[in-house]
Formats: C-alpha cells, structure tokens, sequence
C-alpha cells in the first residue's frame, strides 16, 4: 500500500510537472523499498537455525571390539585444552555393560590418539566392591545376568562412571561425573587429580562425592572461583525462566559430600515451555569464560519429540551466574546425521567444549554410541547469540 502512495505521488509530480512531488515520491519510495529489504533480511536471519556445523571427520571416535572396556560405545566426552592439547576423557562402555573412563587427545582438536586402557575404572570407587554391584536386581527393569545391548539401547549399561565434565583451576584438574548404580542410586562424584601428571598421564586420582546420596546428576563446575567461592551449576530449572540455580562451596575436595542444597530432578519436573524447548535436561561442558558472559549449552527436547535430545546455548552473567542474559531460540545442534541416530536415535548430548584459536570446539555423544565435534567461530556466535539472531556455527576445521 505504502508504495502505491508513493508511486501515485511520482505521477502527480509528473502529471503536474511539479519536480517536488516527483522527488518527494522517489525518495518515499526508496525509503520504502530499504525498509522492506531489511525486513526481509531481517526475518531471513530469524529463519536461520543455530547449528553447530559437524566435522568432516565425524566420528571422531568410536567402539573398538577389541578392547573389551569399550567394545560397545565411546561417547559424552569431557574436554580440556592446555594450549598445546585438546585432552579428552570420555564414556566407555564395555561388554560387561559396566562405563569406564577412557584417554584421547590432540593436536588440532579433531584427530585424537587414545590409550589402550581405560584411566579411571567405577570398581576403584570406595562405594563399589566388584562389577558385579552393578547387577543390581532393584532397578527398572530387573538387569539379567549378562549385559544385553539391545535391551539397554540407552547406552546406560549396568552402571559405573559416566558422563564427566572437566575443568582446570589452580593447577589442579576437577572431573564431575555421575556415579550410577541403579535408577535409586545416582549421586555425583568428583575426581581431582594435579595438572602435571594429567598432562603426563600419571593417573593419581582423588575421589569424593560432591552430593548427598539419592538422585542428583550432571553437575557442572565453573572454571574459576567466582567471590572467591568454587560455583556449582547444578540445575537449569528455576522458577523464574530467567535464572539457572548455581550453588557455591569455599571447599570442593572433602572427606564426604558438599552441605546439601535444593537440587530439583530433572526427570521429575514438570514441562515448561521455555525459548525452544519444553523439558531440560541438564548443563552441558562447564561454562566457558566469554566478554559477553558465561557461555553454556545444554540438552533439551522440544514439544513432540521428547525421544530427540537436542542442544541450546545460553549466556549468564559474569559476575551473577544464575541470571541468563541470552537465550539461543532454536536449537544449536539436532540429531540429524546417521552417526546420531545409530545405537540410540536421536541423541546429541555435549558434556565438553574448548576454544581453540578463536574456534569453538563443542565435543558431543552422538546416538550414545560415538565422539563427535562441532565447531563455529566464537566471535561470530557470540555475536548472533547476544544480539537475538539464530547464531549459525560454521565450519572452522
């Protein structure tokens, strides 16, 4: 309609020979005609998905049948990068059905040579006798008394160390994991261990729980002390949509467990809708340190495809981590590729991510089975993120 005005508006001029009007009609509709290209660029932006844009080389890593610890799956990596290493600690899980911890690392982030042992097995933990703890008859269903993979498509397995996060703070490296042995005994548990021999590959673990016994998971350190206090971000779910719930401790390495606090499940709340999605699951790799805020990702699912875990991004505020700043409003990473969807469909679960000369690496479970990595340039997503745009992540490797 507006154009119609201003075209009437040139042939009046013209009709008249007036050069005002004739002047006044083309500029209105020059002006017009901007306005429009920007919105359609605009709304061209908004149509874009924020997606984290796989490796060529994908997957990075899978099951080896020859090693029995990690026959059946590798995947939920935890990732830390000295300056020279991108280090990778990730989920196995072998035919005895029981998750151990596996070593990898690299140089440039997407090719990893791995140990042929695992670094970390559950059956050293203080609450765990023998494997065979893990059969444990009270669990939903019952396990039988061999490890069947197609019975257990989760990935979950019997039991044992799964999932970590990795940080590194004051020369020491912090690892959170869940601890699971059964659907009633799912606590979180932390492996320290110095930086010197990480990098060296002296595996001289200490080992305490981070919470109280009953059902709590994936939780999350911040890689630095924040007033002076260890941050633990434990919960996505706040009752106000705009918050996350992060607790603090003066103290992370103790005799027991942290001093207990609220921790909502997560697999017992109700649906809320929120952004993109309307279940959360948990945090994602620990926060990373950004001008912008706190840099996080985590799994959620959409209304209508509870079954698709899928992966957003958020920034916090530097110095008050439970306020979100901003929120992705479409998911940054679906399970769209076949390695996504080959043990367990639809699963694309991130537990690490580093930046690397300005590229963000988001290491990720693909369909519980394998190690894949997604890249973007971190500028450039920060950017779209911070300014309501579906930040694209491009290929960066």
């Amino acid at each position: 309609m507006e154009e119609g005005i201003a075209a009437a508006v040139i042939l009046s001029g013209v009709a008249a020979g007036n050069a005002f009007l004739w002047y006044a009609g083309v500029a209105m509709f020059v002006l017009l005609a901007l306005i429009a290209y920007l919105a359609r660029a605009k709304r061209r932006r908004a149509a874009r998905a924020i997606r984290l844009a796989r490796a060529r080389e994908n997957p990075l890593l899978g099951p080896l049948r020859e090693h029995l610890w990690e026959s059946e799956a590798v995947f939920n990596p935890a990732a830390y990068y000295d300056g020279t290493f991108v280090h990778l600690l990730y989920r196995a899980l072998g035919s005895d059905g029981v998750s151990r911890f596996g070593y990898a690392r690299s140089r440039d982030g997407v090719h990893f040579e791995r140990l042929p042992e695992p670094v970390f097995c559950p059956e050293k933990l203080p609450s765990v006798v023998t494997p065979s703890k893990f059969r444990n008859p009270f669990t939903s269903p019952a396990r039988p008394a061999r490890y069947d993979r197609a019975l257990y498509a989760s990935g979950g397995g019997w039991g044992g160390s799964e999932d970590p996060r990795m940080v590194c703070m004051d020369g020491r490296v912090h690892i959170t994991f869940n601890i699971f042995n059964g659907w009633f005994s799912m606590r979180v548990g932390l492996l320290s261990i110095d930086e010197e021999d990480f990098k060296n590959r002296r595996w001289n673990w200490s080992f305490n729980h981070l919470s109280p016994p009953g059902r709590h998971k994936n939780w999350v350190l911040f890689p630095e002390k924040i007033g002076g206090r260890y941050a633990v971000f434990h919960n996505l779910f706040h009752e106000d949509p705009s918050r996350v719930q992060v607790a603090y401790a003066d103290e992370i390495e103790v005799p027991d467990h942290l001093p207990p606090f609220e921790s909502p499940d997560p697999h017992r709340l109700p649906n809320r809708t929120v952004a993109w999605h309307n279940r959360t699951r948990s945090a994602g790799p620990p926060p990373l340190k950004t001008p912008r805020g706190w840099l996080v990702f985590y799994q959620a699912m959409a209304p209508n495809e509870h079954h698709r875990y899928k992966i957003g991004a958020m920034l916090l505020d530097l110095d008050d981590p439970s306020k979100v700043l901003y929120r992705s409003t479409r998911p940054v990473l679906e399970p769209d590729a076949p390695y996504e969807n080959d043990w367990k469909p639809g699963i694309v679960y991130t537990s690490g991510a580093i930046v690397k000369d300005e590229t963000l690496f988001v290491y990720y479970g693909g369909g519980d089975k394998t190690v894949n990595v997604a890249t973007a340039h971190l500028d450039t997503f920060l950017e779209e993120l911070a300014h309501g745009e579906h930040a694209v992540l491009t290929p960066a490797v």
